[in-house]
C-alpha cells in the first residue's frame, strides 16, 4: 500500500492540514530553513513509512503550493512520472499549481535500488471572482498585430523559465518585496468588460509608483524587459531547481540579466505599466511552468503594511468587485 498523507483532518490525530493554516509535524530534519513564515501558514507533513528513513518532504500540500524534499544524495526522484532535480545535499522540490490533481506520486530510487513510493493527497481550494469593466477594447481583444506580439513574449518568458540550476539559493529563504495593501490573490478567475479571462496567478501589492522593490529570496536575475504588452516592465529572478520569481508592472528595473542579488535588495521600482488600472506591484513565483501561490512562502503580509490582508486567494467564492489596482496580465 502506498503511504497517502490525508488533507482532512482526523479527531485526535496530527492532520496534514486541510486548512493550509494549522498545524505542521516535521518529518526528519527539516531544509526548508528560511522558508519561515509559510511554515506557519500552510504546511504538512508526509512521514516516511515505519522504519524508513529514505524520504522526507515537507511543505504546503495545496494547489498553488511548494514541497520540499529531503532524501539520500544520489537517489533519482520522479514526481507523476517526471525526473525532478535532487541537488549534492539530497534535497528536491516540486509544486501543485491552481489546479492540480486531487492525488500526484512520488517515487525515489535510492542508488542501491530501494524504490520508495508516496502517493500525496493535495487539498483543493476555491477562487475569488474578480469582474473588472471599463478597460481599453485593446487590451482586453488585442490585435492581430498586438497578437504577434504577445505571443513573441510568451515564448520568451516561457524559455526563460526553462532554467533548471543547481542552485539551491531557495533554501534561504523568501520575503515580501515590499509592504502595502493587497489588491489581488493568486488563483482568482477574471472577467474583464463581460468576458472571462485566464486566471490571476499573481499577488497584487499596491503601492505609488516609485516604491522599491526587493528581491525575496537570492537569486540571479534571468529576464530584464521594459515594456511587455501585458505586464509591462518585468524582471524574472531564479531562485535554483527551475523556481523563479517575475516582477510585473515596474516602472523601472535596477538590475541586469545575469547579475547576481542578495534578498532585500533593491531591484526595481513599482509602476502602472502594462494592463492594469493602477500603480502596483504583481508578484509571481513559478516552478517551471507550474504557477505557484507567492503567498505561501511568505506568511501574512506585516500587519503595519495595511488593513486589508490576504492568505493567498482562498475565497469563499463570493465576487470580489473592490476597486483597487489590479493587474490583468492572468
Amino acid at each position: 500500500m502506498p503511504n497517502l498523507c490525508p488533507v482532512t483532518p482526523r479527531a485526535g490525530a496530527n492532520p496534514c492540514n486541510a486548512e493550509a493554516q494549522a498545524h505542521h509535524t516535521r518529518c526528519g530534519p527539516s531544509l526548508l530553513g528560511g522558508f519561515g513564515l509559510a511554515l506557519a501558514l500552510a504546511l504538512a507533513c508526509v512521514p516516511p513509512a515505519p522504519g524508513a528513513e529514505s524520504l522526507s518532504l515537507e511543505g504546503a500540500f495545496v494547489q498553488g503550493g511548494l514541497v520540499q524534499g529531503r532524501t539520500a544524495p544520489g537517489t533519482h526522484v520522479t514526481v507523476d512520472g517526471r525526473p525532478v532535480r535532487v541537488s549534492e545535499e539530497g534535497v528536491f522540490i516540486f509544486g501543485f499549481d491552481r489546479d492540480a490533481p486531487a492525488e500526484i506520486e512520488v517515487v525515489a530510487e535510492l542508488v542501491d535500488g530501494t524504490r520508495e513510493r508516496r502517493v500525496l493527497a493535495v487539498e483543493p481550494r476555491r477562487y475569488r471572482i474578480q469582474r473588472i469593466d471599463g478597460l481599453a477594447p485593446r487590451k482586453v481583444t488585442p490585435s492581430e498585430e498586438d497578437l504577434k506580439r504577445i505571443r513573441a513574449e510568451v515564448e520568451l518568458v516561457r524559455n526563460t523559465r526553462k532554467r533548471d540550476d543547481a542552485r539551491t539559493d531557495f533554501l534561504d529563504g523568501f520575503e515580501w518585496p515590499l509592504t502595502g495593501r493587497i489588491s489581488g490573490v493568486y488563483g482568482s478567475q477574471r472577467i474583464l468588460n463581460g468576458q472571462p479571462r485566464r486566471p490571476h496567478y499573481g499577488i497584487d501589492i499596491a503601492a505609488p509608483v516609485g516604491t522599491a522593490v526587493r528581491a525575496p529570496a537570492n537569486g540571479v536575475v534571468t529576464l530584464v524587459h521594459p515594456d511587455m504588452f501585458f505586464s509591462g516592465g518585468t524582471l524574472i529572478v531564479d531562485h535554483g531547481h527551475g523556481l523563479s520569481s517575475a516582477f510585473l508592472h515596474l516602472h523601472s528595473i535596477g538590475v541586469e540579466e545575469g547579475e547576481r542579488v542578495r534578498q532585500g535588495q533593491v531591484i526595481a521600482t513599482v509602476g502602472a505599466t502594462g494592463r492594469v488600472t493602477g500603480a502596483h506591484l504583481d508578484w509571481r513565483i513559478n516552478l517551471f511552468e507550474k504557477r505557484l501561490d507567492p503567498t505561501l512562502l511568505v506568511g501574512p503580509m506585516p500587519a503595519r503594511a495595511g488593513a486589508r490582508q490576504s492568505a493567498g486567494g482562498e475565497g469563499d467564492g463570493a465576487t470580489n468587485e473592490a476597486k483597487s489596482p489590479r493587474a490583468f496580465s492572468g
